[in-house]
């Protein structure tokens, strides 16, 4: 319905929300914000692991109501434990360097292995199941792809350490839900701090709910997802972990780089050439 469009920009570093060989097979480019919010993402992961661990929310809430007892509030502490990060991209690599402010031990797990920035950061890559079994803390930065879409399904949580936390500040769709419910259940993993779900925009619009464009599949995540919300091991945020002033600001720049280099004829950010 758009015979003229030549140039999508994304305010976003994730693309998976475009048809890119549709783009492409139409000739419109697509531009992106490569890179905006590494420490905004980063520390909205810890500052959901620290409220996890240390059961921050829960002691917010008992507050308010005038409680001051501690009774069911003990946490863990961070350092010592293990932090796993899988993929050490832009923003895997600041998580790992927070990870190593806390004390922790740092593992890896990504298809391209960079050894200087390991070296730089003091983390050690592992194969994939090692990091499963070996994470006391998992965070995933990733992209959602095809070939990582459900790469923590059953199979994967059943190798993880008892009692482990699961951090997904990246894209709901890399994480099987049914999986992530039972794991949890079974006290396989002792918690998850989750910034995405795998149907969230259906979640958080009613209306789009109940559109007729809706399939069982979507319906069953939505669901899903609110048997997670009901979860007292499970803290769960809008999909916000890039919304600092800085980081908005940086989109908001790059965004308007992008479409200004494009007409001047000198498309930068494309992601589709």
């Amino acid at each position: 319905r758009l015979p003229n469009l030549r140039l999508i920009a994304t305010r976003s570093t994730g693309f998976d929300h475009i048809d890119i060989p549709e783009c492409s097979r139409r000739g419109i480019l697509v531009a992106n914000v490569s890179h905006y919010g590494e420490d905004t993402v980063a520390e909205h992961a810890f500052g959901m692991l620290l409220a996890l661990t240390r059961k921050i929310h829960r002691c917010y809430e008992r507050t308010t109501h005038g409680d001051f007892s501690i009774e069911g509030l003990r946490g863990i502490d961070l350092a010592g434990r293990t932090f796993g990060c899988l993929g050490v991209g832009n923003i895997g690599s600041r998580a790992m360097r927070i990870a190593g402010g806390f004390g922790m031990n740092r593992l890896a797990f990504d298809m391209h292995r960079d050894s200087l920035l390991s070296g730089r950061y003091g983390f050690h890559y592992v194969e994939f199941d090692t990091l499963l079994a070996e994470s006391d803390v998992l965070s995933i930065h990733l992209p959602l792809t095809e070939g990582t879409r459900h790469l923590l399904d059953g199979d994967a949580f059943a190798k993880m350490k008892r009692g482990a936390i699961l951090i997904n500040t990246a894209r709901g769709g890399i994480v099987d839900t049914a999986a992530l419910i039972e794991a949890l259940r079974s006290g396989r993993l002792g918690g998850a701090a989750l910034d995405v779900l795998e149907a969230e925009s259906a979640v958080a619009e009613e209306a789009e709910l109940l559109s007729s464009q809706y399939d069982i599949d979507t319906l069953r995540q939505v669901v899903q997802s609110n048997a997670l919300l009901r979860m007292p091991n499970v803290i769960i945020t809008p999909h916000n972990a890039f919304n600092s002033e800085e980081a908005c600001q940086r989109i908001i720049a790059t965004t308007f780089e992008n479409i200004h280099a494009w007409l001047l004829g000198e498309p930068r950010n494309i992601i589709n050439r």
